[in-house]
């Protein structure tokens, strides 16, 4: 077994995660936003603020030390002397010398047509509140493309740079995508027109609007709450999409510390289910979480059958 002194152990203990790859293995990094970066070997591993989380898997710690143990698996004197300089585990030697490409990925977005009329008539025929149309068409979150008249929903980082587009189709082919380039962080969202501490989460930018106009029908203020689409779910099991659900979420909790309350309006199918109790497992310590599930399938079913009752009774 390695014997490590007490003056390494504090040594160790003091190097955050970041600066540790930042130093010694610049390869693992990937820029996530402005304050927010991933590793490639996990990309539901996330670092900010001197802390670092394991979405998939429920781990966290503040310093490098309890990543090469949680994470990489070490043992505590070996992942002591990795820090301190006398590490057992070979780095690659081309670690430091190597620049890698952190900045993301170019965002093409859909050129514009030059009305969003069919865009407003078919929001409008799934129940969405022409004052909430509006202000995602004069706000830039909503446009018409000129090819196929596409509904495009814009998602924008802090500094109201577009970095992610959900594109649905206004047929009946029901076509839905998103645009080249799109990072997920940035998903479709309306931030709160104050200081709220509540969050709403929705699996689609169509669900969010939906509340929106639940909200505004109630004659409730829409904009006094924060609004977050998921850009969709993923199932735990599904290795393939880890940690997409999260990513949306862990970037805008980011940028909104004030937020202490989360109400969830995923799906009520199996992935929205477990999609929500991944959430209560991860942040039930951190946040409080509601789980208000739509009584149909999803938020705009709910919408369209209110209105289609309540025209019935006004007939």
């Amino acid at each position: 077994m390695s014997y490590v002194t007490k003056e390494q152990i504090e040594r160790a203990k003091q190097l955050d995660l970041l600066t540790y790859l930042q130093c010694f293995e610049t390869y693992e990094l990937v820029r996530c936003s402005r304050n927010t970066y991933s590793t490639r070997t996990h990309d539901s591993l996330k670092i900010s603020n001197g802390k670092w989380f394991w979405w998939s898997r429920g781990i966290g710690g503040r310093s490098a030390l309890d990543y090469l143990i949680k994470v990489r698996g070490l043992s505590f004197p070996d992942a002591v002397l990795q820090i301190d300089g006398n590490s057992p585990v070979q780095i690659p030697s081309t670690a430091c010398a190597v620049q890698q490409d952190l900045s993301p990925a170019q965002l093409e977005l859909p050129e514009p047509y030059e009305t969003s009329n069919r865009v407003v008539a078919y929001l409008s025929k799934r129940g969405i509140s022409r004052d909430v149309i509006d202000f995602c068409l004069d706000s830039g979150r909503l446009y018409e493309s000129r090819m196929y008249h596409n509904a495009v929903f814009v998602g924008f980082d802090l500094a109201g740079t577009p970095r992610y587009a959900a594109i649905r189709g206004t047929t009946k082919t029901r076509y839905m995508g998103e645009a080249p380039g799109s990072d997920k962080r940035y998903s479709f969202a309306i931030p709160a027109d104050g200081n709220s501490a509540e969050l709403h989460v929705f699996e689609s930018a169509i669900d969010l609007l939906s509340y929106c106009s639940f909200t505004a029908i109630s004659g409730k203020d829409w904009r006094q709450s924060h609004q977050l689409s998921l850009a969709g779910v993923y199932s735990p099991k599904d290795k393939k999409d880890e940690g997409i659900a999260s990513a949306a979420l862990t970037d805008y909790l980011q940028s909104y510390p004030e937020v202490k309350r989360l109400v969830l309006h995923l799906d009520n199918d199996n992935p929205g289910r477990s999609a929500v109790s991944m959430i209560q497992q991860l942040l039930s310590q951190t946040y409080e979480i509601f789980d208000e599930p739509p009584v149909r399938k999803d938020v705009n079913d709910d919408l369209r059958n209110y209105r289609k009752l309540r025209e019935e009774l006004t007939r």
